[in-house]
C-alpha cells in the first residue's frame, strides 16, 4: 500500500510540473509590466562567448534597447542586411577601443563586449550612418529603470565592424540572435 501512495504522489507532482510550465514561452517575451515569476525565466543561454563569422557589407543604422520580464535587450539595426550578420559577443575584464587599444571605462558589475560585422559608416561613400563617438554613451539609449543594463559605450568602427561596450549588473547569461536585419543581444536578469 505504501508503494501505491508513493506512485500516486509522483503522478501528482509530475502533473503540477507540466501545468507549471504551460505559460513559460509567453512569460519569457512579455513586457516588463507583465510580472512573470522568476522561475518561468530561462537561463540556459550561458555566459560564454558567442560568435558567427558571417560577413555583412551593410552599415549599422541604429542601436536600441528594451526591457522585458526576464531580460534586457539591445538591438543593432543593420538596415538592408540580406543574409546572416557576423558578430562576436563576450565578457571582458576591461573594455579597450578596437584599433587604438585605449581603455574606455564602462560602469556595471561586468562588461559585455559586442562586435557587429557592420561599420558605422557607408563603405561606398564614407558617410557616417550611426552617430557613435568613441568613449561616449550610445546616442539615443537611455538605461534608466533597466534591471540588468547599467551603461553603454561606443568603442570604434574599425575594419568593417562596430564595437560596443555594454555594462551589466553582473556576469549573467546572454544570447545572440538575428531577426531580419536586426542583430539582438538579450542579457538575462538572473541565473
Amino acid at each position: 500500500m505504501r508503494r501505491l501512495g508513493t506512485v500516486a504522489a509522483a503522478f501528482v507532482l509530475a502533473g503540477v510540473g507540466v501545468a507549471g510550465t504551460a505559460g513559460v514561452a509567453g512569460a519569457a517575451t512579455g513586457p516588463v509590466g507583465d510580472a512573470a515569476p522568476a522561475a518561468a525565466c530561462s537561463t540556459v543561454w550561458g555566459s560564454g562567448s558567442k560568435s558567427a563569422t558571417d560577413a555583412n557589407a551593410m552599415p549599422l543604422k541604429n542601436v536600441k534597447t528594451s526591457r522585458n520580464a526576464c531580460y534586457d535587450r539591445m538591438v543593432f539595426d543593420i538596415g538592408g542586411a540580406g543574409g546572416k550578420v557576423g558578430y562576436h559577443v563576450g565578457y571582458v575584464d576591461a573594455f579597450h577601443q578596437d584599433g587604438s587599444g585605449e581603455k574606455i571605462p564602462v560602469n556595471g558589475g561586468a562588461i559585455l563586449e559586442i562586435f557587429v560585422s557592420a561599420p558605422s559608416h557607408d563603405p561606398a561613400t564614407g558617410k557616417q550612418t550611426y552617430a557613435g563617438t568613441a568613449g561616449k554613451p550610445l546616442p539615443g539609449v537611455n538605461l534608466a529603470g533597466y534591471r540588468t543594463f547599467k551603461d553603454t559605450k561606443f568603442g570604434a568602427s574599425f575594419e568593417g565592424q562596430t564595437q560596443v561596450g555594454l555594462g551589466v549588473r553582473a556576469k549573467l547569461p546572454f544570447r545572440v540572435q538575428q531577426s531580419g536585419h536586426d542583430l539582438i543581444v538579450d542579457v538575462a536578469h538572473t541565473w
